[in-house]
């Protein structure tokens, strides 16, 4: 049960950080076969992201992109080709990129480049989060039962408050994809949100700085 009061913390605590993840080219383009599964209509998932991203531009909230690469030799990928993904996100293919044209990417954008699921591990992540004083991680983009899952519970072992836009994260399938929601919630009460509910509260963000 969470503890009294748990869920009425504020959609943002303190400074806010947008992490979108693994956004890449890859998603819109229409590919028979796919080295990792992904669940019905997880382009149009991915495209609500744009709408964070432009209003955490608007309201002085950084907006971090992670990028998962892997070398052409393969030698990082380590235990993951021991599951249900093959090869994936090789650094000299173009599907790899950051899908630029929907999210809106600007050449002088934050990225963090992860060879593992976790945006934080082996990553300099928590050293920009750090820098950029960050209190709470809004996260969206995919897997939501692998990189975007890993990653909050990361955020949350590190003490961040973490929030998910549960409309602009897709993944492997939809039962995957509900469960990871669920243990999200589960491990912070009020996690989950809509878009609609984080863009209003980046809104109130914007307000609450301006009158500062």
């Amino acid at each position: 049960m969470p503890a009294p009061g748990a869920n009425k913390r504020n959609i943002i605590e303190g400074r806010p950080a947008l992490i979108v993840i693994d956004i890449l080219a890859g998603a819109f383009r229409d590919i028979e076969k796919r080295s990792i599964d992904h669940m019905a209509g997880y382009a149009d998932r991915m495209l609500k992201a744009r709408p964070a991203i432009d209003k955490a531009r608007d309201s002085d909230i950084p907006v971090i992109f992670i990028q998962e690469v892997h070398r052409p030799d393969l030698v990082d990928f380590g235990r993951e080709l021991d599951g249900s993904e093959t090869i994936h996100c090789l650094e000299d293919n173009p599907d790899t990129e950051i899908a630029a044209k929907q999210l809106g990417f600007r050449p002088n954008d934050y990225v963090i480049k992860k060879r593992r699921y976790s945006a934080f591990f082996g990553t300099d992540l928590e050293i920009l989060l750090r820098g950029l004083k960050i209190d709470t991680l809004i996260l969206c983009g995919g897997l939501t039962d692998v990189c975007v899952h890993y990653t909050f519970v990361d955020g949350h072992q590190s003490d961040y408050f973490c929030r998910v836009i549960e409309d602009a994260v897709a993944g492997s399938g939809e039962r995957a994809h509900t469960a990871s929601l669920e243990a999200m919630e589960y491990l912070q009460a009020g996690a989950r949100r809509s878009l609609t509910e984080i863009l209003a509260g980046m809104d109130a963000y914007r307000r609450t700085r301006s009158a500062a």
